[in-house]
């Protein structure tokens, strides 16, 4: 039996049972979100003895080397004996300084940060409430910018959404952890042609990177495709048409399930890519939502002769309910 140790505390693990499951199960609270080694809100550091490798996968050198780890995806061997420490060294103090809706289920949340907060357009954050909640979210903002944007798609039931949205004060003190990801624009190849393909808040990362790469001069053309279910899901029309206006090379294609009018195409999203960008050899390109989506959409850019150097993609898994609560408690990056 492996065994955690945890604020003077000895916690025995089940066989197979990841460091996250077996401390959740006995009561103790550990701020997680999607239990999948993708959000690293679950971030421990081991104090004394061993981590496997795979619980350090993904993470950055600095943070390996310091001994953290992700909780959610550690299962120490067989007689084990691992003392752990949270992450709170890693955390950012910050204040929710404006909530704002951009659609009926999309809230803005900007954030102003005590301490400078290095991060790139693109990347995600943890978002840790004082209680210890955690949810991930992409940065929709720019780092000159004077607050970090994060966008929230509010789901009933959803303990940090629904906190966020109907509860949370202006000034209300919260915490950030990060950041991580590789969906952020690189400069380098100013007339590469760049697709950008999302959809619901997968807008977020998207809107951060193309102004990013606008204001890094990039001079190629710039596809953004952002799909929904209806167009009241299509938030951020106006400001992106009218980035697009400003910028020639810029093509901004909204699309949607059913609904579809004049200016917002209607059918599948990798149908309205497949049509305007045919051939994307040699371009490069961001992909960011719903986890199945990401996938496909990955494969048939593969297929259609886009480099894997040049995909990158970013799913927004679901967070996952703590242990003995229901489906319906649980939140969403």
């Amino acid at each position: 039996m492996a065994k955690v140790k945890h604020e003077s505390r000895w916690y025995p693990l089940e066989s197979g049972e990841s460091v996250l499951d077996g401390l959740l199960r006995q009561g103790v609270s550990v701020p997680h979100s999607c239990r999948a080694g993708a959000c690293q809100s679950c971030l421990m550091k081991a104090v004394g003895g061993a981590v496997p490798q795979a619980a350090q996968v993904g993470l950055k050198e600095t943070l390996v080397a310091q001994g953290y780890f992700l909780a959610c995806t550690c299962r120490p061997p067989e007689g084990t004996e691992l003392e752990v420490a949270g992450a709170e060294a890693l955390r950012v103090p910050a204040r929710i300084s404006s909530l704002s809706f951009l659609a009926p289920d999309v809230l803005r949340v900007r954030l102003v940060t005590d301490a400078p907060f290095d991060y790139r357009a693109g990347q995600y954050v943890s978002l840790v409430r004082e209680d210890g909640l955690a949810r991930s979210y992409s940065l929709a903002s720019l780092p000159r910018e004077d607050a970090l944007e994060l966008h929230v798609r509010v789901i009933p039931g959803g303990a940090m959404s629904g906190w966020l949205a109907a509860e949370a004060p202006l000034d209300q003190r919260v915490f950030l952890q990060g950041p991580a990801g590789s969906c952020f624009y690189v400069a380098g190849r100013p007339d590469q042609p760049l697709l950008l393909a999302g959809t619901g808040t997968g807008l977020a990362p998207l809107y951060g990177i193309v102004r990013d790469a606008l204001e890094a001069g990039h001079t190629g053309p710039i596809w953004l495709f952002h799909g929904a279910r209806t167009p009241a899901g299509l938030y951020l029309r106006d400001e992106l048409r009218q980035l697009a206006d400003r910028h020639p090379q810029l093509r901004y294609r909204p699309g949607v399930l059913a609904g579809g009018t004049r200016d917002i195409a209607e059918g599948p999203l990798d149908a309205l890519i497949r049509a305007e960008c045919p051939k994307p050899v040699g371009w490069r390109a961001w992909l960011c939502g719903d986890p199945q989506l990401v996938l496909s959409l990955r494969k048939k850019l593969f297929l259609a002769g886009l480099s894997l150097k040049d995909l990158h993609a970013d799913s927004f898994l679901p967070s996952t309910p703590q242990v003995g609560a229901s489906p319906a408690a649980a939140g969403a990056r």
